[in-house]
């Protein structure tokens, strides 16, 4: 009889790794992979495998540093919904109510930057429209329409040495790709959020982090910046190639993410272990605390893991964009989170109401509320669309629930 812990089967569990192994690791197909899996606010199961850093052959551990990319977009989303439950706002509130910049906003109709032919939105911003992504906002590296053409052209992405308020500054002046709450488009919205909180709390986007959500939740190792006396656990980022190969993107020793680089990034700034962001996963998975420490309270995260798509739509009849972090079928969008809605329509096992989000380099969490179960997956591989390893995932861990 195989060993049962929170009603996992160990036996089953294990199949992760071999799976891991055997279908990404040893072919050279990911350089590492790292997994936590949690049930009733227990690790049942977890394991370090591959190496962190395949140059200089540092094998990844529990405590190696990843960048987790757009899974800092779920603790910028938390940190802005603690102010609105201190009444600083509301989300019906217009976004030009604390960028007075933005009061005019424009929307797309056609001609290229700077030459752009554009109409009046239908109604202003809100800050629910920032959440949920229906803003109207875009990603440069969409490269689906000439205003994310824009974007690029003007190095919107953190690493150019803009500031926060620069950013605002030049979406001020670009158009949005739709009127807002039309549609639903992946962008820098959470960016947006981040400046918010500081517009809100008059704190810097780190410092508001850090007193709030990290050092509570005694997430000792995540940052915007890796300090230089833990450089050694620091990852290595690779790019996908043809062939299902890798080749070195982000060096750990020269990365730009070992020095302040530019605006402070709430849509995907974020370095951190697996560890704490398995903690900042638990808070959410208790109701908004962990260890005595809230973080947000109980109503407001069930409200914020509710699906805000109008009229209950799920992302298929509602994107305008091909990419985000997450499979569009049988899935909504909810304040700072994707949202299963439809189990059968998503064609992956799980449990409707199951929230979650992911990262550029293949980084990945879920929480499923009705089984109490929470998964974190790390590795470092740029696109995470490049394999169907979420997914698989999720097979292998629903596989091994007994009870």
């Amino acid at each position: 009889m195989s060993e049962v812990v929170a009603g996992l089967d160990l036996e089953r569990l294990s199949r992760i790794a071999e799976h891991l192994d055997t279908q990404y690791l040893s072919p050279g197909r990911l350089p590492c992979a790292v997994t936590v899996v949690a049930r009733r606010g227990q690790v049942v199961w977890q394991q370090a495998q591959g190496l962190a850093d395949v140059e200089r052959k540092v094998p990844a551990e529990m405590d190696t540093l990843f960048r987790i990319y757009s899974m800092t977009k779920p603790i910028t989303s938390v940190a802005l919904m603690q102010l609105y439950e201190q009444g600083r706002f509301l989300l019906d509130d217009p976004v030009h109510k604390y960028i007075p910049s933005w009061r005019n906003l424009q929307v797309y109709k056609s001609g290229v930057y700077p030459d752009f032919v554009t109409v009046p939105a239908q109604r202003p911003m809100t800050i629910r429209d920032l959440l949920s992504h229906q803003s109207g906002l875009s990603y440069g590296f969409s490269c689906r329409t000439n205003v994310d053409a824009a974007y690029r052209q003007l190095r919107l992405d953190g690493h150019s040495g803009l500031s926060l308020e620069d950013l605002i500054d030049e979406l001020s002046r670009l158009p949005l790709e739709f009127s807002p709450g039309t549609a639903w488009n992946y962008s820098l919205a959470t960016d947006v959020c981040g400046y918010l909180i500081q517009v809100l709390s008059g704190q810097p986007l780190d410092e508001y982090f850090a007193d709030h959500i990290l050092n509570p939740l005694n997430m000792s190792d995540t940052f915007f910046t890796v300090p230089g006396d833990r450089l050694d656990r620091f990852a290595a980022c690779y790019q996908h190639q043809p062939g299902d190969t890798f080749s070195l993107q982000d060096d750990p020793q020269t990365s730009h993410f070992t020095r302040p680089h530019g605006y402070l990034s709430g849509g995907g700034g974020l370095v951190s272990t697996i560890g704490d962001f398995y903690r900042f996963a638990q808070a959410l998975a208790n109701g908004g605390e962990l260890d005595g420490a809230r973080i947000i309270g109980r109503k407001t995260l069930e409200f914020m893991r509710m699906n805000h798509l109008p009229n209950g739509a799920d992302l298929p009849s509602v994107s305008t964009g091909g990419f985000s972090e997450t499979p569009y079928d049988g899935s909504g969008f909810g304040l700072g989170f994707a949202v299963k809605t439809d189990i059968a329509r998503s064609q992956t096992i799980g449990s409707p109401g199951e929230y979650g989000w992911g990262g550029m380099a293949g980084t990945t969490f879920f929480i499923d509320p009705v089984e109490d179960l929470l998964v974190v997956f790390m590795t470092q591989l740029i696109p995470s669309s490049a394999y169907a390893v979420r997914q698989e995932l999720r097979a292998l861990v629903y596989g091994a629930l007994v009870d």
